[in-house]
């Protein structure tokens, strides 16, 4: 019996550190409107990410991950692990509404014995996160949360159902990694669990800590704090001795922002496609992934991946528990982050409002029937007519799919906004261009700077698009509040030419 107990002992003190590794800590980084033409390792020309580009030359660098092309949409199908035409989340307002059950991310770890935290952007889901498997929580209200930016009133947050007031010498992502940290430090001897969406790098984007005086980079010196703030993680995770066993993603919510897109270039070559839009890099989203007592170094991988895929990665690596009722979109891809070849997906989806396609490693065909040769992705898109052995083969997929059975969109065609009720019977106009007769000179000049700006000529521009416009967010951020004199959300032509003052009778 001696000899019996001793020789189990001995598997067991051998067998340890085996077992734990199967059961990894877990860090999932989401960055906000972070592109591949923002991220180093990708080949973007103009933003440098050293720390972030060390965890894809130490890991595995995904080419083909793809997720809904706005955050709320995005965020809704890593949490939930289902498509858009299931859970209702085809646009921003709908996902704040979906039924908390469907939030199953926090809840899978927590099934698995985890101890778990989110901290950082939450608003586009419904409740708080203590409602859907979190133990620990940090929350800020809307997007781009960085500092105090009005006078006298201070951003709001909550931190375990505290509501606390940011100080005006903090700086939001800082407050994120010390609370993150605190967790970390606190359950280090269990498995834990932290899912961090990030402010970085949504608009309006502010000077950072490290930016020079007068800085005209706000997005090179944003993405460059942001990476600093990974390199600062994995510095602590190594001093803390939890490096080797902890599972670290690094992913993109949706592609780079309107404003940003310009900019975010790959070998000097424009992109196709950016936040809000069905071309490619709309969706096509950075995705790394490091797990030193797993994964192999140095490793690229084209396989296919969308963002339902990381709760059923999640629910086998962890061996946490999924409701057996429902239907999970997700492919595992736990043993591509083993270091083994997995079964890659075929395909993927992608869907926003009315708006989806199902993509290929070679072909796109979207709701329209419209089949695109994404041999050139993701610079171009070739358009096919006629009949194709690719149009069949998807056509297939998305016949089974049916997402024009499923829950319909309920917004305003763009993935944005909740249908508006209009005035009866009065049919959208085009902004009328005020009378250049009547116009001072300061005027027809502000005429000629709006058109320049409203590049799509859609008679308006966002508060988003108009800040990241100009050399100084906070203070632009201050003439589009008062600008729009209506309160709508958008500065049209007149009231930019007005420059917020009631226009004469």
């Amino acid at each position: 019996m001696k000899r019996l107990l001793t020789i189990f002992t001995a598997f067991l003190i051998l067998a340890g550190p085996c077992l734990a590794a199967d059961k990894p800590n877990v860090i999932f980084i989401l960055a906000d409107d972070l592109g591949i033409g923002n991220v180093g390792c990708y080949g973007a020309d103009n933003y440098k990410t050293p720390h972030i580009d060390k965890l894809a030359a130490e890991g595995t660098r995904f080419t083909h991950c793809f997720t809904a092309a706005l955050c709320g949409p995005s965020r809704a199908m890593i949490m939930t692990g289902r498509y858009a035409f299931r859970n209702g989340s085809s646009n921003q307002d709908a996902c704040t509404v979906m039924p908390n059950k469907e939030l199953q991310l926090g809840r899978v770890f927590h099934s698995a014995g985890y101890k778990t935290a989110s901290i950082g952007k939450w608003g586009q889901l419904p409740g708080d996160p203590d409602e859907s498997g979190f133990d620990d929580y940090l929350r800020f209200n809307g997007s781009g949360v960085y500092r105090n930016t009005k006078q006298g009133k201070a951003e709001e947050y909550l931190v375990n159902g505290k509501e606390l007031k940011l100080a005006d010498n903090e700086y939001m992502p800082d407050l994120m990694h010390e609370h993150m940290m605190k967790f970390i430090k606190k359950h280090k001897d269990e498995p834990f669990f932290v899912y961090y969406p990030m402010s970085s790098v949504h608009g309006d984007l502010l000077p950072t800590p490290d930016s020079a005086s007068g800085s005209t980079d706000l997005m090179a010196d944003n993405v460059a704090y942001m990476d600093k703030l990974v390199g600062k993680l994995v510095t602590e995770l190594d001093a803390l001795k939890l490096r080797e066993n902890t599972l670290i993603i690094f992913m993109g919510d949706n592609g780079t922002g309107k404003g940003q897109a310009e900019r975010a270039t790959i070998s000097g070559k424009v992109l196709s496609g950016m936040k809000g839009t069905m071309f490619e890099c709309g969706g096509l989203v950075p995705m790394i992934a490091n797990w030193p007592a797993k994964m192999p170094a140095g490793k690229v991988s084209a396989d296919l991946i969308d963002s339902t895929d990381f709760l059923a990665t999640f629910a086998e690596l962890t061996g946490g528990s999924l409701p057996k009722d429902t239907i999970f979109d997700g492919h595992s891809i736990a043993p591509q982050l083993r270091g083994e070849p997995g079964t890659p997906r075929e395909w993927v989806y992608n869907q926003l409002a009315a708006m989806w396609y199902v993509r290929d490693a070679n072909w796109k065909l979207n709701e329209k029937g419209e089949l695109f040769d994404m041999s050139d992705a993701p610079f171009t898109e070739k358009l096919i007519t006629g009949d194709h052995p690719a149009r069949t083969k998807l056509a297939a997929v998305l016949a089974k799919l049916n997402p024009a059975g499923g829950i319909p969109d309920s917004g305003d065609g763009t993935g944005r906004h909740a249908n508006k009720k209009k005035k009866a019977d009065e049919p959208m106009k085009k902004p009328e261009t005020p009378p250049t007769t009547a116009m001072s000179a300061e005027e027809q000049e502000r005429v000629g700077k709006f058109d320049k700006l409203d590049k799509d000529k859609a008679g308006k521009l966002t508060r988003e698009y108009y800040t990241t416009h100009q050399s100084d967010a906070a203070a632009a951020g201050e003439r589009f509040d008062k600008y729009d004199t209506d309160k709508d959300g958008f500065v049209s032509r007149d009231e930019y030419v007005l420059k917020g003052k009631k226009a004469k009778d």
